[in-house]
């Protein structure tokens, strides 16, 4: 299926942005920006990880102790537990996109068990929907990690 190429188009550009940051411009938190570098990467793969499981309700999450750190509405500010390393992080999306293929894969056209909606503007029905979601959700916080790149650029 193109879309799980997609995905992994995605994920190689993510990758790129993330090797081009500056070790230690990794938690700072500019002006203007909610988060940093370190929580946009592993919001990438938390989402991941866990939209699988909304879409695979079988699929069991690689390090779901980093989950409660990069979900929607959370910020290192707030993290009561110390977060993965860059070097981790970059390990674990560099290792998700074949695991999560293989997931999705031959479940593209399965219903979800219950639709997932954003607000009052999209409701997904599909894996598939969910995968294409993926895809467009990466593409954003590829486009945070570059601009946080360009904003803590010295």
């Amino acid at each position: 299926m193109e879309i799980l190429n997609q995905l992994t188009f995605a994920r190689m550009y993510t990758l790129g942005k993330i090797k081009q940051s500056n070790g230690a411009a990794w938690d700072v938190k500019p002006n203007g920006f909610n988060n940093t570098i370190h929580w946009n990467t592993g919001h990438v793969f938390a989402t991941m990880e866990s939209l699988t499981k909304r879409a695979i309700p079988s699929y069991e999450p690689v390090n779901s102790e980093w989950l409660p750190l990069f979900v929607p509405g959370t910020n290192p500010d707030n993290w009561q537990i110390e977060p993965p390393t860059m070097e981790e992080l970059i390990q674990a999306l560099e290792a998700q996109p074949a695991r999560i293929k293989k997931a999705l894969e031959n479940n593209m056209q399965n219903q979800l068990t219950e639709p997932m909606a954003i607000g009052k503007l999209y409701q997904m029905d599909t894996v598939e929907a969910i995968v294409q979601f993926m895809v467009w959700h990466e593409g954003v916080h590829a486009g945070i990690i570059h601009a946080l790149n360009r904003a803590t650029m010295e």
